[in-house]
């Protein structure tokens, strides 16, 4: 970290969150050290102008933060491949992104000296630049032992989120919360949509969408969306 608390940060995944949380934390002053090579270069290109494109050890070895943000089935055998090859410095930080796992995914990395951080911002990313308004009134999970989670909090600030602590044993039950949400959601608007077609209304996806939208602000007022004034941020358990 340098002596203004900014960090160099890498990003290993150059899918639909990195590149955005990378434009997050440059905005918050932090310097993007590289991003590893993406199926769409020229979006990347256009949320991270500039930002040198770097294999996955490259990025480990530059950077003092490194933000993994891969597919769920590829990050335990990322985190420890790079492990093998030491690429993880001591002292780094290493920030992943996927919602059910907590930071001990990443102890391969930790037993190569690395502070281990577990962040996931509760949006639906779609890979540009409008990602950084969502963020801006989203909550983020955050998990990390305990000496560290005020870094990951800060962090989880610094991307324009609220942090929410979930303990590392619950995990999995808040990474299948998120999934039930995704899952759901897009199925029931599916299913929605193609019956309207069936029945001739034009535009079905338009003719739903404040419908669905008002539908979902009711339900959520109803499950609790927010913390009673006065109560301490939430730890989930």
């Amino acid at each position: 970290m340098t002596r203004d608390g900014r960090l160099g940060v890498g990003i290993i995944g150059a899918g639909r969150v990195g590149p955005v949380l990378g434009a997050a934390l440059g905005g918050a002053g932090h310097a993007l050290v590289g991003i590893t090579q993406g199926s769409d270069p020229e979006r990347v290109q256009a949320i991270l102008p500039g930002v040198p494109v770097l294999d996955a050890t490259e990025v480990a070895r530059r950077s003092e933060l490194v933000i993994v943000a891969v597919p769920h089935d590829q990050l335990e055998g990322l985190v420890a491949g790079l492990a093998e090859v030491g690429a993880w410095q001591p002292g780094q930080l290493v920030l992943h992104t996927d919602p059910a796992w907590g930071a001990g995914i990443l102890s391969p990395a930790v037993a190569k000296g690395v502070i281990p951080l577990a962040v996931h911002p509760a949006i639906e990313f779609s890979g540009t630049s409008m990602d950084l308004r969502a963020l801006a009134s989203a909550y983020a999970a955050v998990t990390a032992p305990g000496p560290v989670l005020p870094i990951a909090q800060a962090l989880a600030v610094e991307l324009g989120c609220e942090p929410v602590v979930v303990e590392e044993s619950a995990r999995p039950a808040y990474g299948e919360a998120i999934a039930t949400a995704r899952v759901f959601s897009r199925s029931i608007v599916h299913q929605a949509a193609a019956l309207l077609a069936e029945a001739g209304v034009p535009y079905p996806g338009s003719f739903l969408s404040a419908l669905a939208h008002t539908t979902l602000d009711h339900a959520l007022a109803e499950a609790g969306s927010g913390p009673v004034s006065g109560e301490p941020p939430a730890t989930i358990q």
